[in-house]
């Protein structure tokens, strides 16, 4: 097939995710202050849309706290540069089993939550995006299942929409893009959605070319979407996607290294991938852009 590169690309930072990542460099951000800083920072370096999970600032454990999401929104809303405001609704469907001798009961550690609760600070903040996760996988942990059936992502997908913010569609695998599009065809999600192919993540959609040509080939034409792949392959990826005719997405959530033995800022991954995209002859698009483009509109909560 002909190359259809992107020549109006925007990147998304994922800045914090919600892996064990946060004893693993300084630079993954705990605290609400911390995500925000480093959010603003990769706004400065050229990042159109920020990604943002909350943490426990004490043990950088992943969180769900609406009060820690409210002031991470309301301190990147405050700052001296614009930025699109894109919220995880990834937490609460996290099924934690025993072990394969005794499944049940599920470990303690589970968080299986309910759309209302899981959509509960999008609510609240009203960002101008948030995740939808459209599937359920294992990931690589030996127990633990990724849990989104269709039933909950038709009733967050629907609140979502209710609240006029846009759901950015989470595909691990060529199934939940199916999924995505059965979701649009009931009315459910609006046309076009916004997509993010999420690559190399075990066990999903394996990380090679093949693969991802044939996740980018059952996005729906009219759609929007981005790709990123995950450590070493962060970069690459970057000039995949747009070649692909895509966007990008890079940050902390995905990789920690800017090059070996130098682990990377938010906001020098934002500089590497904006270095690719003018380098290939494309032009990064702002904040403004992006809201015209995806159709959004920037509000303050409620």
């Amino acid at each position: 097939m002909p190359l259809a590169m992107n020549n109006n690309v925007f990147i998304t930072c994922a800045v914090t995710g919600s892996g064990s990542s946060q004893d693993r460099s300084p630079h993954v951000p705990r605290s609400p202050k911390q995500i925000a800083d480093s959010a603003i920072a990769a706004a400065k370096a050229g990042a159109a849309i920020v990604h943002c999970h909350v943490r426990d600032p004490e043990t950088g454990v992943p969180s769900r706290d609406p009060k820690m999401f409210r002031e991470v929104t309301d301190r990147v809303r405050d700052a001296d540069i614009d930025v699109v405001l894109n919220l995880t609704a990834g937490m609460g469907g996290d099924m934690i089993f025993g072990p394969p001798d005794a499944p049940l009961p599920l470990a303690n550690s589970t968080d299986m939550a309910s759309a209302e609760e899981r959509v509960a600070h999008i609510a609240d903040c009203l960002p101008e995006i948030c995740t939808l996760d459209c599937g359920t996988m294992n990931f690589a942990e030996a127990d633990y299942v990724m849990t989104n059936t269709p039933g909950m992502l038709e009733a967050m997908g629907s609140m979502m929409e209710d609240l006029g913010v846009k759901p950015e569609i989470e595909a691990f695998d060529t199934g939940h893009l199916w999924l995505a599009k059965n979701l649009v065809e009931k009315g459910i999600l609006k046309s076009p959605a916004l997509v993010q192919l999420c690559m190399g993540i075990p066990w999903g959609a394996p990380n090679d070319l093949n693969t991802f040509m044939a996740m980018v080939n059952n996005v729906p034409s009219d759609w929007n979407w981005s790709a990123f792949s995950i450590g070493r392959n962060e970069m690459p990826y970057v000039a995949a996607a747009v070649l692909a005719g895509g966007n990008v997405r890079v940050g902390l959530e995905d990789n920690l290294w800017l090059a070996k033995g130098h682990l990377a800022t938010n906001a020098e991954l934002v500089t590497r991938a904006v270095t690719i995209i003018e380098a290939m002859g494309a032009n990064v698009m702002g904040p403004d852009a992006v809201r015209e483009k995806l159709n959004l509109t920037k509000r303050a909560p409620r």
